[in-house]
């Protein structure tokens, strides 16, 4: 079963600009998939093979000598060192789409891209799919709770594995392969607590020094460990909008998961009817969310510039998407009841930053939309479909 990724038009795009295109996202988000399936004529290779990595290693000339052009290369970050001999390659050629490269480890592939291949490549990120993939490819699942419990690597519809059987094997080859391969943890059960951890707080603004007190390592460790979260696209931080108003406000950021179904694994959830009644159920909705808003960006080619609000009184609104003419705002709400008390928040940002109303917007668990008085009441699944498409382009940033 394939299921067409949003993707695929920017990633083609690319190949007529720029003679190198670096893919990135988590590990079986479904990179090789889309660069075979989008460039059938390209010859595909994957540094996890130990010959070809040993052949890219020993003699680089070499093996680009075999593999001149039209080359789709996964795992690239295995080979550090080819790198340097990309660059000589492409600058004494300079086609475009001549390489496609593969990775998913953010940190090392990126290291090496900056190091030899600044200006020569655009960067694209793939994520499991989005609500929408999952909708266009009759595979979504049948309630919010459902969704969030699954997740949305491709392999869990693919081959119809159930979420149990799948996370806790994707999560000791995280650990025992790709964490190890950024960094050398000794102690990888300790590793595997401060990841449920951070699951025990989605969408809580991060304390560093409790998680770190909590798991019984010290802060420095605590803050190397959630970069390598970051890297390997596990969990990401959203920053605190805190720069434009004049009263205190907070200037902690949260921490979410980049997908649901992998914190449902990390929080032991067995199934989707038992996610109604968990205590986290509002912050894994809010999650599910706010990864849509990243995954409708990155799928264009562009960096999702979101942040969240909350002043020193407890007002807070979840979601504050910039890049377009001016901030549009979104509360989250898991509830499928609508209630005034939703635009609470939204009001008081509102009165400070000088924002109008019809840039003010509660996503919520119903299915019914609304244009109220005080802004835009949104169903969850037609979330997509209310973001508005950034007035600018970051790709430009992503061109290393």
């Amino acid at each position: 079963m394939y299921i067409n990724r949003q993707l695929k038009e920017k990633l083609q795009q690319m190949t007529s600009i720029y003679p190198v295109i670096t893919l990135t996202g988590p590990r079986q988000s479904g990179k090789s998939t889309l660069l075979k399936s989008s460039f059938p004529d390209y010859h595909y290779i994957s540094l996890e093979d130990i010959d070809l990595r040993e052949f890219a290693t020993r003699d680089p000339r070499g093996f680009l000598a075999t593999y001149p052009d039209h080359v789709i290369i996964d795992e690239a970050q295995r080979v550090p060192s080819l790198f340097s001999y990309l660059q000589s390659k492409v600058d004494a050629v300079d086609d475009p789409g001549m390489y496609l490269l593969a990775g998913s480890h953010n940190f090392l592939l990126m290291e090496s891209i900056n190091q030899s291949l600044a200006g020569r490549t655009a960067v694209l990120k793939l994520l499991p799919f989005s609500h929408a993939e999952l909708r266009d490819g009759g595979i979504l699942p049948e309630s919010s709770n459902a969704e969030i419990f699954k997740g949305a690597y491709p392999r869990l519809y693919d081959k119809q594995i159930a979420p149990t059987d799948y996370y806790p094997y994707y999560i000791q080859t995280y650990v025992e392969r790709d964490v190890r391969q950024m960094k050398n943890i000794g102690d990888l059960s300790t590793f595997i607590r401060f990841l449920k951890l951070c699951a025990g707080r989605i969408g809580q603004l991060l304390n560093i020094s409790s998680l770190a007190n909590e798991c019984g390592i010290s802060v420095p460790t605590a803050k190397s460990w959630i970069s390598i979260l970051e890297a390997s696209y596990i969990c990401y931080i959203l920053e605190p909008d805190w720069n434009n108003f004049a009263k205190r406000l907070v200037k902690t950021p949260k921490l979410y998961f980049y997908d649901t179904g992998l914190a449902c694994s990390l929080l032991e959830i067995k199934d989707a009817g038992q996610i109604e009644t968990h205590f986290l159920r509002g912050s894994l909705f809010e999650n599910m969310v706010i990864n849509s808003f990243i995954k409708q960006a990155w799928n264009q080619g562009m960096e999702a510039d979101l942040r969240f609000w909350r002043d020193s009184q407890g007002n807070e609104v979840d979601l504050l998407q910039y890049g377009c003419e001016s901030p549009v705002a979104y509360e989250i709400k898991s509830s499928s009841t609508y209630s005034p008390d939703f635009f609470k928040g939204l009001s008081k940002w509102a009165s400070l930053s000088g924002v109008a109303t019809d840039s003010l917007n509660v996503i919520y668990g119903g299915q019914t939309n609304l244009n109220t008085s005080q802004g835009h009441l949104i169903a969850w699944s037609n979330a997509e479909h209310a973001m508005p498409f950034p007035s600018h382009s970051t790709l430009a940033n992503n061109m290393k």
